[in-house]
Parts: C-alpha cells; structure tokens; sequence
C-alpha cells in the first residue's frame, strides 16, 4: 500500500457512490450554524482543518476574543486580595462570573462555586479534602477518566477502602441490578462517597442522572463528574443535586483553558476536611502559635491568587452558548452524531466485512458527541490505531487515538481480566507501552471521533473519505497490502 493518503481513484468512485445513496438528514439548524461558523471559526477552512477532537478540547469563536481584549483593555485590573481600586475592580468582575456561573447552571440557592485550575484540580480538591478513614469507602464506575480514578489513592493512604461498578461489554452501559445492589451493600461504612460521570468521556454514552438521588438515599455522597456533559448537555443543578460537581470550562467554549469549577452542595461544605492552608483560605493564621482559621465559602479551596485577568473570559463564554441555546447545541450535536454512526455503519469491506466496529450505545438517547471504533482489515485484524492518527493528521484530520485516560472503557473492550493485567504490574518499576500490548499480546486502544455545534457533514464525509482508504487493506506479516 502507498505511504500517501491520497485516495486512488477507486477509493473516490467508491467515496461518491456511498455519498450519493446515503439518505442525508438535514435540519433548519444547518443555516444558523452555516452562518456561525462563517462568522467566528472560519479559520477551520482557511487552514484547511477537519475538527473532530470536541471532546478534548472545544474551539472558541473569535468574538469571545475581541471581546475579552476589550474587557482587558477597558480597565486596569489588580490583584484581588486588597481593596484599593485596581482590586475592587478585579474582584467585582470575578464575582459577577461566579454569580453567572451559578445562575447558568441553576445552582444559585444549593451550591458554592469553587474556581479551580481544571476539572481534574476540583476531583483533587474532592479527594484531598474528603473524610476518608477506616470507616470510608469509594465506589465508583469502571467508565471513569483517570483523575476520577486517581481518588481511590487518598481514600486508601486514609485507610478506607474502594471497588469500582462494572460495565456492560456490549453496549458499555450500567447493569442497575448490579449498582443497586452495591450501593445497598456497604451498610457499615461512615463517609461513603460514590463517582460517576455523567456523559463518559470515550464512549458518549450519558449515564442516568436519576442515580444521584438513588445514591443519596443509601447514604453515599455523589460526586459527579460533568466535564464531557456539560458542552452539548442541559445540567440543571435545582433539579439533580449532586453533593459535589467538576466543570472545565474550556470543553464548552474553547476560552480561557486552565479554568475549571467545582460545585459543592452547601450542605456538604463542611464535611470536606481541607489538610492545609495557603495564600488566601484563610481568616486568621500566625506563627507563634500553631493554630489558623480557614475562610468561610469559596475563598476555603481557592489557594493563592484567583486567575483574575481570565476569570471574565468565562462569563463572555457562557453569554456566547446562552445566545445559541444550549438546546440547539445538543439538537445539533445530536444531528451530527447520528450522521456519524449512519456512515461509518455503512463502511464494508468487499467480502462484506465490516471496515469499522463500533463500540458504546446503539441508542443515540443515551449517548453525546463521542464516537470510538476499531478499523478492521479484510480478515478481522484490527488496524494500528496509532499509524491511523499519524495518516489522518497527513491530512489536517484531527482525531484521537488511545485509552484517552479511561482505562475502565479499554480494559472492557479488549477483555482484559484482573489475572492477566496483575501479571503485568508485577515486578514492574517503569513501563513502556510497546512492552505493554507485547505482553498482553493485543492491541489496546481506539480511534475517537467527537463532534460538536459547528461540525457539519462536510467534516464527516473528509472522515469516511479518509476511512475508505483503509478498504480492502490485507495486514499479513506486519505489512499492509491492497487487495486487487
């Protein structure tokens, strides 16, 4: 096979056909959207960009910049620990954005708002600060990013315990009979404190919010991590009331990165025990006697100097997806998803094997943006996701390859059992990634693909274009070969 990603001239014929018989939807949403994106992401098509990593990051539109350089260039802005007037400046624009934020996501009567660097910040806020002990427990889902999975280390150096739910492999999903039981089943624990995503983060699905109250009332905490939600998603925090929420900002408007928030429910603030103070948590400290009070509210976790020049920017973000309608966004979303799945179902090899399998729900109700597969040769070998990433990139494509810090998602794609994978870590210092999949003799990993408001199928049909390369595609030995 050629090192080119040009399409031969069968691959176009092939392409035009599929493009052709394929029962295009379309949506009075298309013009509004056509015409936003000329406005404010044009550069997608002067730098001859297809988009589909949404889900690692979102893109920003080039009037929420203008708008924050004049914000910027408005006022001088000072360090808001003070109350000269470049401060007072500062502070009332970072209060109007917490203010902005919390009414956004209806939370204005339950919840503070924490600001925090990212989403994986405000988890770590929520493990650091939780009261775990002998008495404590972590239960969470097996569909969880890693800066989920990485609080299970303080409940353990507290000396509590944790387990993880598992998913279903054939559509990723929760089998409730088994949660169910589980949340009944820690009945002598004290502070129990449960995790989940609301929308996973590789496989699109949306899990049911209708657990957090289950879980509440088997006396377990929730901590719901909202990040991949959030973008294309209505998350009413007067109705679910989770104890404690992660956002990241820039998943839903793609500006300011390094900006998060973490909800937490009033009445759990003070169950969360903070083990250190800094710069700004604090009401009172010295140093002749050990001793020091923290701040009441917010001010509590936000440690040392809030990002008061970027702050704003938020508010201008969510200004910009309240004009849009965060129900037109996930209208839209879902328009481009079902399209997704439409072509990519339809994709075959000429012995009639399946050119891509698709992994997570069959029912787009239950799932976002985010779709994740496996390109399979003629004979059912999968194809090396990570040369597919490099050849897409060849062509301005920009998806993602990998476990993308899920490896609950991967380890049940790819059947791997706890035996094989404790074979693996034992005697092990430091790992390399090609001795990993040498060892487990399989290839983990996948390809995804994320859409969102300003995709169209322009951007799917470069993807199924740049796929149909793959038709055909024979790997013996290590080597690719097009069959005739």
């Amino acid at each position: 096979m050629p090192n080119s990603c040009e399409p031969n001239q069968l691959q176009m014929k092939l392409f035009k056909k599929l493009r052709k018989e394929a029962a295009v939807p379309t949506s009075s949403n298309d013009q509004f959207f056509a015409d936003l994106r000329e406005k404010d992401f044009s550069r997608l098509e002067k730098g001859g960009h297809t988009y589909l990593d949404f889900t690692g990051g979102n893109l920003y539109a080039e009037s929420q910049i203008e708008q924050h350089m004049n914000f910027l260039k408005k006022e001088v802005y000072g360090n808001p620990h003070s109350v000269n007037p470049t401060s007072m400046q500062s502070t009332r624009a970072v209060e109007e954005t917490r203010k902005a934020i919390l009414e956004y996501f209806r939370a204005t009567e339950d919840y503070i708002c924490v600001f925090t660097a990212n989403a994986s910040n405000a988890l770590k806020i929520v493990g650091e600060c939780y009261p775990f002990d002998q008495k404590g427990h972590f239960m969470l889902l097996s569909d969880n990013h890693n800066s989920v999975n990485g609080i299970r280390e303080f409940c353990l150096h507290g000396g509590g315990s944790f387990e993880y739910i598992p998913i279903r492999t054939d559509n990723l999903g929760i089998d409730e009979s088994t949660m169910n039981a589980m949340l009944k089943a820690q009945p002598e624990k004290k502070n129990k404190l449960f995790a989940f995503p609301a929308q996973s983060n590789v496989s699109g699905i949306k899990h049911s919010l209708d657990w957090i109250k289950k879980a509440n009332a088997e006396g377990w905490d929730v901590l719901l991590d909202a990040a991949a939600f959030v973008p294309s998603s209505r998350l009413d925090l007067s109705v679910y009331k989770p104890d404690f929420v992660s956002v990241s900002f820039y998943k839903i408007f793609g500006y300011p990165t390094g900006l998060g928030c973490l909800f937490i429910h009033k009445n759990k603030f003070h169950k969360l025990r903070k083990p250190w103070f800094a710069g700004g948590t604090v009401s009172l400290v010295t140093v002749k006697y050990p001793d020091y009070f923290l701040a009441e509210g917010h001010e509590r976790f936000e440690d040392g100097t809030l990002n008061y020049l970027d702050i704003p920017a938020l508010k201008i973000g969510l200004d910009y997806i309240k004009n849009i309608g965060i129900e037109r966004i996930s209208d839209r979303v879902s328009e481009i998803t079902a399209y997704l799945i439409q072509e990519l179902k339809k994709l075959k090899h000429s012995n009639g094997h399946d050119l891509v399998q698709i992994f997570g729900p069959k029912d787009l109700k239950k799932r976002g943006g985010t779709v994740i597969f496996n390109v399979f040769d003629q004979d059912g070998k999968v194809y090396p996701f990570y040369k597919l990433e490099e050849e897409a990139a060849e062509k301005m494509l920009s998806l993602r390859t990998g476990c993308f810090c899920n490896p609950g998602i991967d380890e049940t794609n790819h059947c791997l059992t706890a035996e094989e994978l404790s074979r693996y870590f034992i005697d092990k210092t430091e790992i390399n990634y090609m001795n990993v999949l040498q060892f487990m003799e399989t290839l983990r990993g996948a390809v995804r693909v994320s859409v969102g408001y300003i995709s169209n199928r322009e951007d799917i049909d470069k993807l199924i274009q740049f796929l149909l390369k793959y038709k055909d595609i024979s790997l013996k030995n290590g080597q690719e070969s097009q069959v005739a």
